[in-house]
Order: structure tokens, then sequence, then C-alpha cells
């Protein structure tokens, strides 16, 4: 049987509280028989779609050129991602979609880029998890750099989850969530992703 249990904690900068699912599984009976059909579907999926890397296409894409989420306040936002995860801030300008919104940009290393849009006068609710919508953001940084702004979210009273000792899960003040992992580039729990 699956239980699911909604767990509600303050986060420090957001107004309100985020929540988050944790899924209790009892894997006897019914949980059990969903588990497995769940892994039987991703192992036909992954037999029926996905190369050895050797016989990998090239990509498309040359990367990601930015990723972009939305912020009730510039400056918050610049103090957050600036001043406490020591992304420099690269780029600010009048978002060309909507009058009187900044677009602006941090610079997260490798050519990437971290942006954002505020969105004055519409009343945009609170974050949340919907299909299409985002998950977490992982970013990677090195393993000092890790343990470094571990202990700046420390100083700053920023509430984190703390997975096996590479990964750092918290939310920004907008409550978006992001994952500072010190694993490599296309590396996860020491395999290859990409």
């Amino acid at each position: 049987m699956v239980t699911q249990r909604r767990v509600s904690r303050p986060v420090d900068g957001l107004r309100g509280s985020v929540s988050r699912i944790a899924d209790k599984v009892d894997l006897k009976g019914a949980a059990m028989e969903t588990r497995e059909h769940y892994t039987a579907e991703r192992d036909r999926i992954r037999a029926k779609h996905m190369r050895p890397r050797d016989e990998r296409p090239r990509p498309s894409a040359r990367g990601v050129h930015h990723v972009a989420l939305l912020c009730a306040d510039v400056e918050t936002t610049v103090r957050f991602y600036q001043d406490l995860l020591e992304f420099p801030l690269t780029d600010m300008f009048e978002n060309r979609d909507y009058e009187g919104s900044t677009h602006f940009f941090f610079d997260i290393g490798n050519g990437n880029a971290l942006a954002f849009f505020d969105l004055p006068g519409l009343d945009l609710g609170a974050y949340a998890e919907v299909l299409g919508g985002l998950h977490h953001l992982a970013i990677s940084v090195e393993p000092s750099t890790w343990q470094h702004l571990k202990d700046k979210l420390d100083t700053a009273s920023i509430a984190y989850d703390n997975i096996s000792g590479s990964s750092i899960y918290f939310f920004d003040p907008d409550g978006a969530r992001l994952e500072l992992i010190s694993d490599p580039l296309g590396e996860m729990y020491g395999r290859p992703v990409v």
C-alpha cells in the first residue's frame, strides 16, 4: 500500500511555506506490484530508445543557453544568487515581452546562465510543482565549493536537505527548489549520465 504524507516547512525568505510530498511505500502486496510494473516499463523504454554511448548521434544542441525563472523581487534575487551562492550577475535589461519587467542573468559556469524575470503588477501565485514546471535545478560545483556554499547556507540559516554528502536541496526566495551537487558535469552517483 502506498501512502503519501505532506511535509510542510517554512523556508527562509518565502512568503509562507513550501510543501513537498514524502512517499512511504510498503514493499509488500500492491505496492510491490506497482513498483515492479514501473521498473518493467522503465526497462522497456530504456531498451527501446537508449543507444550505447558509442552509437549515439551527436546532439543537435550546443548546450543550455539559459534557464529562466520568475522572481518577486529583483534585488532579493540578486542578493541570494550573487551574494550567497556566488553566481556573478552578468546582465540586466528590460524584458522585451512585458513592459517594466527586468530580465537578468547570472553566470553559473561552463558557459551556462541562470536568468530571471520579475513581472511587476501581475498577481503571480506561489511556486508550485506542476506538469511542465520545474522540479529542481541541479547546479554542479567543485567539492570544496560545495562545502563552502553549504557553510554559507548554515550561516544564513537556510534550511536544506543534505543527501548522501554530495547533494544539498534548498529553496530560493521564491520557492524554486535548487540542488548544489558536487558530482562532475555529466555524472551522477559516480556513473555517466551524458
